[in-house]
């Protein structure tokens, strides 16, 4: 996000206009022990477990497991990890300066749209030597993944560009959920909301209750993915995170969903009125739609970016139209909408 030779502006200034501090940009991580790092895993793990375990009972837990440790690092270790238990605590705690936060906008809200309500949030990476951050945007209604990022920090940009990413590929949501994190009361977080006229949404304090379905993609995600690896780089990390989410947007069944995955609900769902859109449905029927349709010849299928196939492989336009999936009137496909989308991008059909 930050341009370190932007032509016009400094990086003091980009800073500034992001809410972001100067020396965040500057930061490295001093790293942890590889004592601290066994703990940090193994409260994630106990978290995950029990995550109204404040720092109290999460030192009693460690202590009965053997481990020589005291309340101050384990709070200091809890809070680096962004950890923070279920129940209600006084509010003593002041918001940053300057920063509003907002009210709970979904108790007895009835979500019934793909759009209607986006949440998201962060979450800890235990790696070999050392951690990351993940944050994720989850659609509500079903359970899909627009966009994610990764990162060494807990500042705000990371955030602000998944949301970016999510926008510019799936249009804005009406109501976009989060905690009360410092990155969501951000100047940076909520002018890019206002701007595309998403409502605000902010759980409780300290009720992760709140935002259940995403905290229910972390359980899924580190129990079958995360802590069945212990991955040396950031970049390893990424890459496994990155093919982690396109299976669990593509193919792996979801309970909630009646076994289906959550991109096929997604566009089953949707409301498209746009070619575009309606060409990028289709790539979702399947997570590999060229071997269930074919792949010989004269029309590029432009499937949605986020596709691991994206663009890569051709299919009739015939082919996709006796596709099985595709028995619905909003799911047609017509040779005028194509032929604009080639004309609009600067492609020729072969």
């Amino acid at each position: 996000m930050i341009e370190p030779d932007h032509p016009d502006l400094s990086i003091g200034q980009q800073c500034k206009l992001l809410s972001i501090a100067r020396s965040s940009f500057y930061y490295t991580s001093k790293g942890e022990f590889e004592q601290n790092l066994g703990l940090m895993r193994q409260i994630d793990e106990q978290f995950l477990e029990t995550p109204f375990f404040g720092v109290r009972q999460m030192t009693w837990h460690l202590r009965n497991d053997g481990h020589l440790v005291n309340e101050k690092r384990i709070r200091r270790l809890m809070r680096l990890m962004g950890l923070l238990p279920i129940y209600q605590k006084p509010n003593t705690s002041r918001p940053v300066k300057g920063h509003k936060t907002y009210p709970y906008l979904l108790r007895g809200l009835p979500v019934e749209r793909s759009n209607q309500v986006w949440c998201l949030d962060i979450t800890y990476l235990p790696m070999r030597r050392g951690f990351l951050y993940l944050v994720a945007i989850m659609v509500w209604h079903t359970r899909k993944v627009p966009s994610w990022r990764i990162s060494n920090t807990l500042e705000a940009d990371f955030c602000v560009e998944a949301l970016n990413e999510a926008i510019h590929k799936f249009g804005p949501p009406e109501i976009m959920n989060t905690d009360q994190g410092s990155q969501f009361t951000s100047f940076a977080w909520t002018d890019r909301l206002r701007g595309s006229s998403v409502r605000i949404s902010m759980d409780g304090k300290g009720r992760f209750l709140d935002n259940i379905f995403i905290e229910r993609l972390w359980r899924t995600l580190k129990y079958e993915c995360v802590y069945l690896h212990a991955w040396e780089t950031g970049s390893e990390t990424k890459a496994a995170i990155r093919k982690r989410m396109t299976f669990y947007n593509h193919q792996r069944p979801h309970s909630a969903l009646g076994g289906q995955p959550p991109a096929l609900v997604y566009w089953q769902r949707n409301d498209i009125n746009q070619p575009d859109q309606q060409v990028q449905r289709v790539a979702y029927f399947s997570p590999d739609p060229v071997q269930a349709m074919g792949s010989s010849s004269p029309l590029v299928c432009l499937m949605a970016q986020d596709h691991p196939l994206a663009g890569e492989e051709r299919i009739t336009l015939e082919q996709v139209a006796r596709h099985p999936m595709i028995g619905y009137g909003t799911y047609a496909i017509q040779q005028r909408m194509i032929d604009g989308m080639f004309t609009d991008r600067g492609l020729t059909p072969d």
